[in-house]
């Protein structure tokens, strides 16, 4: 019985994973004081991503991330698209498929 509930586990692992997804874009720099890097997979999926620290030196350096990622919908065939900045004021996404947040000042 043991037996079956392992075989049937890795059944189910092994039919609910993407098949022949690979990256076709990779790309990274990495410095002390900021950072990019850049994914693209051969299913449309992109991520990128920037950060710089800010205030370097100061009382209060912080890191401010700006990025994209991207991803085809498996059920209506959209793509849709988050752009985001994360700061000291936390994560702030923006997309036309998500609600308008108030702004922080």
């Amino acid at each position: 019985m043991k037996l079956l509930i392992v075989f049937v586990a890795l059944l189910v692992v092994a039919l609910g994973a993407p098949n022949d997804v690979v990256i076709v874009k990779s790309e990274s720099d990495v410095q002390p004081e900021s950072f990019h890097f850049a994914v693209e997979t051969s299913d449309g999926k992109q991520h990128q991503e920037d950060g710089q620290v800010k205030d370097v030196g100061g009382e209060h350096p912080a890191i401010v991330v700006h990025g994209s990622f991207s991803y085809k919908d498996e059920h209506d065939g959209k793509v849709y698209t988050v752009n985001y900045v994360a700061d000291e004021h936390g994560f702030q996404p923006t997309g036309e498929h998500l609600p308008q947040l108030p702004k922080v000042v």
